[in-house]
């Protein structure tokens, strides 16, 4: 049986951990927009922080929330590109020595779940 890359390997263990969670995201709501408002507002809309703001090509946070996959795509955000060049989580390698043209951020288990709990808040009831 062929073995896991370790970034593979990780990827699986974090989807199975957050999935594992209730299907109410256990992080704290205030934290997660704190987090989404400092580090995802340069190119996301998030929620009524920067209702101008974004790059064109980015959909907003609220859009995402729309989506029935929103869980799986924020638990999994930092795989999906362009993040891995410039997202940083503890224990993964990053994907690329090429140098971010943006300031990287680290981000930890917790606090994607803290994210999680205010993407909530923005899902249509």
């Amino acid at each position: 049986m062929p073995s896991l890359s370790p970034k593979l390997a990780f990827s699986v263990f974090c989807a199975g951990a957050l999935l594992a969670t209730a299907a109410r995201a256990e992080g704290n709501v205030k934290t997660g927009r704190e987090i989404s408002v400092t580090h995802c507002t340069r190119c996301h809309v998030v929620g009524d922080a920067n209702p101008n703001g974004g790059i064109n090509s980015t959909p907003s946070f609220q859009l995402l929330a729309r989506r029935d996959d929103w869980r799986e795509r924020f638990q999994t955000f930092f795989e999906r590109r362009p993040h891995p060049v410039f997202v940083r989580v503890p224990g993964v390698p990053p994907w690329t020595k090429l140098p971010s043209v943006v300031e990287p951020f680290n981000i930890t288990l917790q606090e994607i779940e803290d994210v999680m709990a205010f993407v909530e808040t923005l899902v249509p009831k």
